[in-house]
Order: C-alpha cells, then sequence, then structure tokens
C-alpha cells in the first residue's frame, strides 16, 4: 500500500495546505471509514447526505490515523493535527491514486462486462499468480471510490494488478481506465445489466469500450468474440491495439473444442494446446471467463502447460457460483451476486443439465435496471425453462412474479411458487429439500437472495 510523507501525498494532489510541523509525518495506506482505520493510515472524510465524515477527523486520529484530508468547504478545520486542506476529498482522493499508479513499476489489467468481470478478476488472478506477485479488486471495489482505494492499497513490489471496473453510465469506465492505464485489458461480454441507464445493447457496448481509452499505446485488448457489438466497434476504435478473441466460435484466437461437465465444475480442451484443463467451477459459460484469463496469461508469458495449476487453485468472490450444502444435505448453487437475463439463462442451463439429483428446484428472484422491457425480459426466463429438466419454480419479488406466470405454461400452476415476502418463500421451499435436491438461488444484488440460502443452512 502507498507509503509517503505527508508533504509528499500534498505535492502528489498539488496541495500546499499542509502544517510544516507535520510535513514529515509517515502516512501508510488509505481509509475512507473511521470504524476501520488502521495505525499510520490517512483518513479521507466524504461529505454525505446524511452524515459527514469530517465530524471523524479528530477520533480517527486518536484512534491511530496518521493524518487526513478536509475539504475547505467544512469550517473549523482541526489545525492543531496534522491535516492537509483540499479542494474536494473525492478528486483528492483520485488524484492521489492516479498519481500513485504513475510511480509503480506493475502492469494493470483492467476487466469489465455486463457478466462474469468479478470471475474473470478471480480466475485471471488465480493463473498469473502462479508466477508473480498479484493483487487484485476486492468485494466490489470498483467504481470511482473503490478503484482508487485499490490502486492505493497495491504494494511498490506487486508486479501485476486486476483491477474490475464497473459502471452504470456512460464515461465512468472512461474515468477508471484513464487512471489505471491498463497494460491489457478484459472485455467479458455484452448483457442486458443498466439497460435502464444506456437504454440499448449497442449503448451498453460503447460504454464498455471506453476502456480501451486508457489503454497503453500497444496493449492487449482481449474481447469476446461471438458478440458482433464488439467486433463491429472495435475496427473503428482499436487504433495500435492488440486484438486477441475468445468465444464458442472457431473464428476466435481461443475457443473450446471439448467440454465435459462435472458435478463441481468444467473438464476442458482448447485449440491452442492439447492439454486437458479442468475448471473446479460450475457453469460452462464459466470456461469462456477462463478462456479470457488464459489469453491474458498467455500475454505476460505465462505458457499453456503451466494455467492448469492456477486454475486449480482459483477463488473466487462469495456468491458467484458457490455450491454449499444446506441443513437437510441438499446442494445449493448460491449465485446471488447478481442477475441479468444472460446470466440467469446460463444458470438455468446449468442446473437442467446437471445429473445425479432427484429433484431440481429454480429460487429466482427480480432483475433489476433492465428497463422498460423488465416485463418481458421476466417473461422470458419463465418461457425459457424446461419442465422435463426442472421440477420446481420458486420466485421472489414484484418482476418475479412474471417468472412465475409465463412458467406456469410450461410446468403447471402445482410446480410454480410465487412470493413477495422472503420469510414465506423459506418456509415453503423447506418442505420440498432433502439430500437429493439441487437448488438455484439466484437474482439481483437487491434482492438479497442469499438470506435463503443462510437460512437454509442453519435452521
Amino acid at each position: 500500500m502507498i507509503k509517503r510523507s505527508l508533504k509528499q501525498m500534498a505535492e502528489m494532489i498539488s496541495s500546499q495546505d499542509v502544517m510544516i510541523t507535520f510535513s514529515e509525518t509517515l502516512i501508510t495506506g488509505v481509509c475512507i471509514d473511521s470504524r476501520k482505520i488502521e495505525k499510520g493510515n490517512l483518513f479521507i472524510p466524504f461529505k454525505g447526505e446524511h452524515s459527514d465524515g469530517h465530524k471523524y477527523v479528530e477520533e480517527s486520529i486518536r484512534k491511530g490515523a496518521a493524518a487526513a484530508f478536509w475539504q475547505k468547504d467544512v469550517p473549523n478545520p482541526p489545525l492543531h493535527l496534522p491535516i492537509v486542506i483540499v479542494d474536494d476529498c473525492l478528486v483528492a482522493l483520485q488524484e492521489l491514486a492516479r498519481n500513485y499508479r504513475k510511480q509503480l513499476a506493475v502492469k494493470v489489467v483492467g476487466i469489465t462486462g455486463s457478466n462474469g468481470k468479478t470471475t474473470t478478476k478471480d480466475m485471471t488472478a488465480g493463473i498469473l499468480g502462479t508466477q508473480y506477485k498479484v493483487q487484485k479488486t476486492e468485494g466490489n471495489y470498483n467504481n470511482h471510490i473503490g478503484l482508487p482505494l485499490t490502486v492505493l492499497g497495491l504494494h511498490e513490489d506487486t508486479e501485476i494488478a486486476i483491477l474490475e471496473m464497473g459502471m452504470s453510465g456512460r464515461g465512468e469506465i472512461e474515468f477508471l481506465t484513464k487512471l489505471a492505464c491498463p497494460d491489457a485489458v478484459v472485455i467479458t461480454n455484452i448483457g442486458e445489466s443498466h439497460l435502464l441507464d444506456l437504454g440499448s445493447r449497442e449503448g451498453i457496448a460503447e460504454a464498455k469500450l471506453e476502456i480501451l481509452q486508457g489503454l497503453k499505446d500497444g496493449g492487449l485488448a482481449v474481447l469476446h468474440g461471438d458478440e458482433p457489438l464488439l467486433m463491429e466497434r472495435i475496427q473503428r476504435l482499436k487504433g495500435n491495439v492488440q486484438v486477441e478473441t475468445f468465444g464458442r466460435n472457431e473464428s476466435n484466437d481461443l475457443y473450446p473444442t471439448e467440454i465435459t461437465q462435472l458435478e463441481n465444475g468444467n473438464r476442458f480442451r482448447i485449440n491452442a494446446s492439447e492439454i486437458e484443463f479442468e475448471l473446479p467451477v460450475l457453469g460452462t459459460h464459466n470456461i469462456l471467463n477462463a478462456l479470457a484469463s488464459m489469453l491474458i496469461a498467455n500475454y505476460f508469458s505465462i505458457p499453456f502447460g503451466k494455467m492448469n495449476e492456477g486454475l486449480a487453485g482459483i477463488k473466487l468472490t462469495n456468491m458467484r457460483m458457490e455450491l454449499v450444502e444446506g441443513k437437510q444435505g441438499e446442494k445449493i448453487i448460491n449465485d446471488a451476486y447478481n442477475a441479468s437475463p444472460t446470466s440467469m439463462m446460463a444458470a438455468i442451463d446449468l442446473v437442467s443439465n446437471l445429473q445425479g439429483y432427484q429433484r431440481k428446484i429454480l429460487v429466482l428472484g427480480d432483475m433489476l435496471e433492465l428497463g422498460p422491457q423488465e416485463e418481458q425480459y421476466h417473461q422470458q426466463i419463465g418461457e425459457a425453462i424446461n419442465g422435463e429438466k426442472v421440477d420446481l419454480l420458486f420466485t421472489y419479488g414484484t418482476l418475479g412474479g412474471y417468472i412465475a406466470n409465463q412458467a406456469k405454461t410450461v410446468l403447471g400452476s402445482e410446480r410454480v411458487f410465487a412470493f413477495t415476502e422472503k420469510e414465506a418463500l423459506i418456509q415453503e421451499l423447506k418442505h420440498h429439500v432433502d439430500n437429493k435436491t439441487l437448488i438455484l438461488v439466484k437474482a439481483s444484488r437487491g434482492m438479497r437472495m442469499e438470506e435463503i440460502v443462510t437460512a437454509l443452512q442453519v435452521n
């Protein structure tokens, strides 16, 4: 993590408003939450609608913070303490991260996409970690606050940083990529998330391709080659950029030639190697995420023969195709972190084709931020459920009700249960599970479907 004197930090953000008596104070790391202060941290307070972090500056320094920023429009700065007065605390955080990035020798991989970016980040870190010292975005620190904090958390001897870049509207990826200055980037796919803000899949593609604007000259862009919206646009945007593609089609640089779905993952072969790879992650769609990671690893001179080692040790972020066991011995696929029509269909397809279970249950909730066609997208999910491969459907939420209503045409009313109260769903669901049951739990993050998984595990 960043280690600089207070004077050096002030210079990095072009602020000279630091008391000279404190200029040599050594800062170790940055924190924006006064409850999580560690000794030597720089505390950065933010002004919110309901609270103001400046109220906690003195407390944070008492807890061990070495110094703090102070926004100049906030009255009564504690000038007796080591503070740096800045125009805007958020801008100062971002500028500090931007200049720290410039001072590091680290190589950066930027990853975005509608679905799969966190899984691809985890896979890329796993493979690159077999040869390099690697750090990656933790949790959901992938926005205009989280990414600067991730950059400032990089150690000076880190060789490769894998940075996830999220967005909700135009211009956000451009800002993040220009701050991170990646050496290589990945766009996992173009889905339907953020249709509410961007209006169309074409708009989403344009927004994701903003990641190229910060890519270093001659750097690598890894794209989902089966997506026409990406391939059409890359021809006019790429400039001096290397482009490599992955996908199912043989027109791609990297594609699977053989896939075997296992109980706890997948086994697959690719066109570029004779090696058989094993991926301990459920869902054949995750093989595509692995291919993107493999192209990045190959760019950084890791041979295909070493990649199985990295794939075997992958540690995915929680609630992404996470296989857990319930109290009755039932197996639960916890994919509750997020959902879009594309990822929902992929998860349903996975459950439909897994063998060895007497009963399969889908527990699906609302998919959010889909715009004016949200009802239609939910109805399409219901229509697509295979009544011969799925036994029961439980839905949660108002939009989930559209899945349920449409699914009744293929499953019948007696096999569909629709709820708007989570506790009622949980109690009914428990009556239908045993140690021969497989359950998929999936919805958008705002639905907090992990509460259903927890209830099945503890009660």
